[in-house]
C-alpha cells in the first residue's frame, strides 16, 4: 500500500500597496467654491502633475465642473493633456527646457514670455501657424515677469511679430506676492502694475488682452485681483493659502501593517534608538517613508488612523517605512492605515502633516514619489 504525504501550500496574506486616492467629487466642489467668488474665468492649474494627485485626473474633473483654462509647468505636462484628449485652451510658463514653437502651435498650446530674450528666442523658430502668446509682467515678484522698464520693449516686440505672423498676443498675467494675506490692500500695488501694463498693451495698437492675475488666494478673498480670468491650483486639490475658506481634501494616502511586534518597556526603536518605549507596547510598521513624501522632520504629535483610532508615529522616520505605537493594541498584518485623508474624518489631514513638518501643504502632496500607486476614488 502506498502512502501519500498532504503536501500544504502556504498562504500569503494579499497586502494592498501604499496608494494615495484621488477624490474627483471633492476637486469639483473646490471648483464650485472659486466661481461662487468670481465672474471671471477660471484656469485650473495642474502642475506638478496636479499638486500630485494626477494631473488628467484632476483637469478632467476641473473643466466638467466649469473650469474653461488649464495652466502647466512646460509644454510637456501640456502635451500629455492634450495626449489624454482634453480640448479646452491651456497655457504653460515656465518652460524650463525652452519651447519647440511648431509642436506648441499646432497644439494649441499658449506660452507666457517673461522677457524680450524669450520672445526672440521665440521669434528666430519657424512655424506654419502663430504660437499665442502671453506677456508675463513683474507686478512685484521680481521673478520670472517682465521689469516694469522693459515693458514697453517687450510690448513692441509683440506687436512686431505679430506684425510678421509670427505670434498672436492673447494674454496679459502678472503674480501676487502678498494674496496669502488675504488682504486686498496688500494686494493693490500689484493690481494698480497689472492695469498699467494693461493700458500699456492697447496704447501700443493692440487687441485687449486677457488678464489674469489671482491665484487662490486672490480668487477666494479680493475680485479686485480677479479681470479676465483666475488661476485656480493649490485650491483644486483643497489648500487655500490664505486660510480663508475651508475647501475639500481630494486625496487620501493609505498603506498596509506589514509588520507588528510586542515590545518592552525601555525598547530602542529605529536608527539612532531616538524613542525609547515608555512601557510595554505593540509598534507596527507602514512600508511608506521619506522615499515616498513622508517628511522626514515631524513633531512628537504626527499619527496615523487605524481602525477609526489614532495611532502616534514614533521614531525616526525611514527612507521606506515608519514606525506606529499602537499601545495594547496588536494590529494585523495587512491592515489598511491611513495617513492623511480628507477633512472631516479621523485621519489626520494635508493640514495636519505640514503643521507636524514645519511645512506648507503643498510640498506634503507634491512630494508623494512614485512607488505610491495611484487611484481615482
Amino acid at each position: 500500500m502506498t502512502s501519500m504525504l498532504a503536501v500544504s501550500q502556504p498562504r500569503f496574506v494579499d497586502l494592498l500597496p501604499p496608494t494615495l486616492q484621488t477624490i474627483p467629487e471633492a476637486i469639483g466642489k473646490n471648483v464650485a467654491l472659486a466661481r461662487a467668488r468670481t465672474r471671471s474665468q477660471i484656469m485650473a492649474v495642474v502642475k506638478a502633475d496636479g499638486y500630485g494627485h494626477g494631473a488628467v485626473t484632476v483637469a478632467r474633473a476641473a473643466i466638467a465642473a466649469g473650469a474653461e483654462w488649464l495652466g502647466t509647468t512646460d509644454i510637456a505636462e501640456a502635451s500629455r493633456l492634450r495626449a489624454a484628449g482634453l480640448t479646452v485652451p491651456i497655457l504653460t510658463w515656465l518652460n524650463p527646457s525652452g519651447v519647440d514653437v511648431e509642436a506648441a502651435a499646432s497644439s494649441r498650446i499658449d506660452v507666457a514670455v517673461g522677457s524680450v530674450d524669450e520672445l526672440e528666442a521665440l521669434l528666430r523658430q519657424t512655424s506654419p501657424t502663430a504660437l499665442r502668446v502671453h506677456l508675463n509682467m513683474d507686478t512685484g515678484m521680481a521673478r520670472e515677469g517682465c521689469p516694469a522698464h522693459e515693458w514697453d520693449a517687450l510690448i513692441a516686440r509683440a506687436r512686431e511679430g505679430e506684425r510678421r505672423g509670427k505670434v498672436r498676443l492673447v494674454g496679459l498675467m502678472g503674480h501676487l506676492p502678498l494674496a496669502d494675506l488675504a488682504d486686498p490692500a496688500a494686494n493693490a500695488p500689484a493690481v494698480s502694475r497689472m492695469r498699467q501694463a494693461r493700458t500699456a498693451v492697447i496704447a501700443a495698437g493692440l487687441d485687449v488682452p486677457l488678464t489674469h492675475l489671482a491665484a487662490t488666494s486672490g480668487t477666494l478673498t479680493d475680485p479686485a485681483t480677479h479681470f479676465g480670468m483666475v488661476r485656480f491650483g493649490a485650491g483644486l486639490v483643497g489648500i487655500d493659502p490664505s486660510g480663508s475658506t475651508e475647501l475639500h481634501g481630494a486625496s487620501r494616502l493609505t498603506a498596509p501593517i506589514v509588520h507588528s511586534a510586542a515590545v518592552e518597556a525601555g525598547t530602542p526603536v529605529g536608527y539612532g534608538g531616538t524613542y525609547v518605549t515608555a512601557h510595554s507596547t505593540n509598534l507596527s510598521i507602514l512600508p511608506v517613508g521619506y522615499a515616498d513624501g513622508i517628511p522626514r522632520e515631524i513633531s512628537p504629535e504626527a499619527s496615523v488612523e487605524i481602525r477609526e483610532r489614532r495611532y502616534r508615529v514614533v521614531a525616526r522616520v525611514s527612507m521606506d517605512q515608519i514606525v506606529i505605537d499602537t499601545g495594547a493594541e496588536h494590529v494585523p498584518l495587512g491592515t489598511t492605515a491611513t495617513v492623511f485623508g480628507p477633512e472631516g474624518g479621523v485621519a489626520p489631514t494635508i493640514r495636519d502633516w505640514a503643521r507636524w513638518a514645519g511645512t506648507i501643504p503643498h510640498t506634503i502632496v507634491t512630494g508623494i514619489g512614485p512607488r505610491v500607486r495611484r487611484t481615482i476614488a
